[in-house]
C-alpha cells in the first residue's frame, strides 16, 4: 500500500469514527478521544512486540497475569518505561467493549494503571499524565453510563478496524496526520487554532532541513513551543536516528497539546530516555537551562500572543533577553521566543524559527531587538513563504534562521512567495519536495539571483532602519504585459482616424433624415 493510499484511508476512517460516534460532542473536544485511543491501541501492540520479541508464539495477549513475574515487569519498565499486562491490552478490551458494563470505569483503572506502572522509575515524568485528557467518565460523552460505554465502544471499535501496517515501517506520520486532519476539519467551525497549532508536515521538514543543514551530528534538538512535536519528528525522519545524539527536547504551555506531544514520542519509537517534553510557559519559566546549548533548533510560535514583558521588570535581567537590551512588546511575544532560542543555541548550531512578518518592519522594541541581531551578526536568512500554507491563517509567514557560526558580514533574503515554490491544492498551498530542495540549494549556495535571492552586507541593512523584510531587498519580478508605446499611439491614432469618419458619415445619415 502506498503511502498516499494509506493516507487517503486512514483519514477517511477517522473521520468517519470522529464524526459517527461524536453525536452532540463538540468535534474539537472529541477528538481527544479518538487520539487517545489511537494511542492506547499503538502502545499495546508495542509493548506486546517488546515482550515477545518478535515471536508471535509467545502469544503475550493471551497469557494470564498471574504468569507475569516482578522481574519482568521491572525489567520491562526499565526498558519501555511503562507495563501493561495481558488483559489490559487494547486488543482484549476491544473484544469485550461492546458487552462490558463497566468499560469506562475499566478503562479509567487501566489508564491509571499503565501511568502508575512508572512511579519511582526513570521514566516517570514521561509517562505521567498522558491519559489526563481521556476522560472516561466525562460527561461529554453522555449522561449515563450505558450512552459513556456507548459511545467509548464505538470509538475503540472503530479505531481497532483501521489498517497500519508497522509504525516503524510508515513512511508517513500516521499520528500526525489523524491530529492534523481531525483539527483541519473541526478547527473553522470551532473558532480555534493557536494555542494547538499544528505545523503542516511539508513545510515541518523545510524547518527541520534548514536548522540541521550540513550537521553531520547534533548533540540534542530542541523546540520551545513544541505543540503535538511535529517539528522534532520531520527532524527524526530526514536523519538517521544516531546523528540525533542526545534525543528531542521540547517545551508547551498547552496542556492538552503537551500530553499528545508525549504520545507522538512514544508513537514514534522514541523511547523515553531519548526524549524530554516539559509543560510549562516557556518565556517565563524555561526548562532546560542546564541541558543547551543545543546543535538544532526548530520552532513555530504563537504569532503576536501576549505575555508580560516589561510587567515583570525581573526579565530585563534574564540572559536571554539583557543582551539586546529590551523586552518584545507586551502584546507581541514573537522576538521574545527568538532571543530565547538564540540563547539556547549552540556555536555549530542553527536554529530555524517561522515568524509573523511584521516583527521584520515594525519600530519601536521590535526595531532595537533587530538590531542587536544585525550587529552581532546573528541572522543568517530571512525567507518569505507563499501564502495559505498552514491551516488556521491565510498570511505568508517568513523563516527566520539564526546561526553565531556565519563567516561573512551579510543576511541572506529568500523570497519564496513565487508560484515555482508551491503547488495549489483546492485551498491551500504545499510545498513537495522539488520545492522543499530548490529552497535548500538556493540557501546552501548564498548565490544572488534577481527577484528570488540577494545577500546584503549588514551595514546597508543598519542604513535602512534595520529593515528586514524581504521585499526591502528583493524587487518583485515585473510580469505585466510589455508595450510598445510607440505602436500603441500609432494603433490609437489609426482608431482615432475611423471614429472621425464614423462620426461624419453618422453626422450625414442624420442631416437627410431631418432633411
Amino acid at each position: 500500500m502506498t503511502s498516499t493510499i494509506q493516507r487517503a484511508e486512514l483519514q477517511a476512517k477517522i473521520w468517519k469514527i470522529a464524526n459517527d460516534v461524536r453525536g452532540s460532542v463538540d468535534g474539537w473536544d472529541f477528538k481527544q478521544f479518538v487520539l487517545g485511543t489511537l494511542f492506547y491501541r499503538f502502545i499495546s501492540e508495542n509493548f506486546t512486540n517488546y515482550i515477545q520479541g518478535g515471536d508471535e508464539s509467545v502469544g503475550y495477549a493471551n497469557l494470564s497475569d498471574d504468569v507475569i513475574t516482578p522481574e519482568i515487569k521491572d525489567d520491562a519498565i526499565k526498558t519501555k518505561g511503562y507495563f501493561i499486562y495481558p488483559s489490559q491490552l487494547f486488543v482484549n478490551v476491544a473484544a469485550k467493549a461492546n458487552t462490558n458494563p463497566n468499560l469506562n470505569t475499566d478503562l479509567k483503572a487501566i489508564f491509571d494503571a499503565i501511568e502508575s506502572s512508572a512511579n519511582g522509575y526513570p521514566s516517570e515524568p514521561d509517562i505521567k499524565g498522558l491519559f489526563a485528557d481521556f476522560d472516561t467518565t466525562s460527561t461529554r460523552l453522555g449522561n449515563t453510563v450505558e450512552n459513556k460505554n456507548s459511545r467509548l465502544a464505538a470509538v475503540i471499535k472503530g479505531v481497532a478496524e483501521l489498517v497500519f501496517g508497522n509504525f516503524e515501517d510508515s513512511q508517513i506520520d500516521l499520528f500526525g496526520d489523524a491530529y492534523e486532519f481531525l483539527i483541519s476539519n473541526y478547527a473553522a467551525n470551532a473558532g480555534k487554532s493557536g494555542g494547538e497549532f499544528f505545523t503542516p508536515q511539508h513545510v515541518s521538514k523545510l524547518i527541520a532541513q534548514l536548522a540541521m543543514h550540513k550537521q553531520t551530528t547534533v548533540n540534542k534538538i530542541y523546540d520551545p513551543a513544541a505543540g503535538s512535536g511535529s517539528l522534532l519528528l520531520q527532524a527524526k525522519k530526514h536523519f538517521d536516528n544516531h546523528i540525533i545524539e542526545e534525543g528531542f527536547y521540547g517545551q508547551e504551555i498547552n496542556h492538552t497539546t503537551y500530553n499528545l506531544a508525549r504520545m507522538n514520542m512514544f508513537l514514534h519509537n522514541i523511547n523515553y530516555d531519548k526524549f524530554n517534553i516539559a509543560l510549562g510557559d516557556t518565556l517565563r519559566f524555561p526548562h532546560f537551562g542546564d541541558e543547551k546549548p543545543f546543535d538544532a533548533i526548530v520552532s513555530n510560535p504563537p504569532y503576536s500572543v501576549n505575555w508580560i514583558g516589561d510587567g515583570d521588570p525581573t526579565l530585563i535581567n534574564d540572559d536571554r533577553y539583557a543582551p539586546a537590551g529590551v523586552l518584545a512588546p507586551k502584546s507581541k511575544a514573537d522576538f521574545a521566543f527568538v532571543l530565547h532560542a538564540l540563547s539556547y543555541l549552540s556555536g555549530k548550531g542553527r536554529a530555524a524559527i517561522v515568524c509573523f512578518p511584521g516583527i521584520f518592519y515594525r519600530g519601536g522594541a521590535e526595531q532595537k531587538i533587530r538590531k542587536y541581531l544585525i550587529d552581532n551578526n546573528f541572522i543568517e536568512t530571512v525567507i518569505s513563504l507563499a501564502p495559505n500554507l498552514f491551516f488556521g491563517t491565510s498570511i505568508a509567514v517568513n523563516i527566520l534562521v539564526l546561526s553565531k557560526h556565519k563567516t561573512d558580514n551579510k543576511t541572506q533574503f529568500i523570497d519564496a512567495s513565487g508560484e515555482e515554490f508551491f503547488r495549489k491544492v483546492t485551498n491551500n498551498n504545499i510545498l513537495d519536495e522539488a520545492h522543499i530542495e530548490k529552497i535548500m540549494h538556493i540557501f546552501d549556495s548564498k548565490k544572488d539571483i534577481e527577484h528570488v535571492v540577494k545577500s546584503v552586507y549588514n551595514n546597508i541593512i543598519a542604513e535602512n532602519d534595520y529593515n528586514l523584510s524581504v521585499s526591502s531587498y528583493i524587487d518583485t519580478k515585473d510580469i505585466r504585459e510589455k508595450i510598445d508605446i510607440v505602436e500603441l499611439n500609432n494603433e490609437i491614432s489609426i482608431t482615432v482616424e475611423k471614429i472621425d469618419v464614423l462620426r461624419a458619415d453618422i453626422n450625414s445619415i442624420i442631416k437627410e433624415i431631418e432633411a
